[in-house]
């Protein structure tokens, strides 16, 4: 009965891409980092709270993301010219470089999490979840 449940199904895929993204990723990086680094690679700086938006993360936990990746060296921080209540993140040099390194190894962990699927699996399952978002 167990099995059939949607939710203990998606845990365990969810664990599986997991493991395969901590051993895959590189440079130490946490799910929730990646996934702050890759969106400022596709939307520029932006506010810490517009980040968190674009990741599905809510306010204490983009901070500390944001908090841990500045302590690392991969994004600064400013306030935000037109509104001194907003931190505009943006990604350092140090940055950038992870965020290069790491976009093959992404991709390679989506291929990897998605391999036990032929192409058209593939592409149902994805809209599949997009809906379900």
């Amino acid at each position: 009965m167990l099995d059939e449940q949607v939710g203990f199904m998606l845990r365990q895929v969810a664990q599986r891409h997991a493991t395969l993204f901590a051993a895959k990723i590189g440079d130490d990086l946490t799910m929730t980092q990646w996934a702050a680094l890759a969106k400022l690679a596709e939307t520029g700086p932006c506010s810490q709270n517009l980040l968190g938006r674009h990741t599905a993360m809510d306010a204490a936990t983009i901070k500390g993301v944001v908090d841990r990746l500045a302590r690392r060296g991969f994004v600064e921080t400013r306030p935000d010219p037109e509104d001194a209540r907003l931190l505009v993140v943006e990604p350092t040099q140090a940055g950038r470089a992870v965020i290069a390194r790491a976009t093959p190894n992404a991709f390679a962990i989506t291929e990897e999490t998605l391999a036990p699927l032929d192409s058209a699996e593939r592409g149902m399952l994805l809209k599949l979840l997009a809906r379900l978002r």
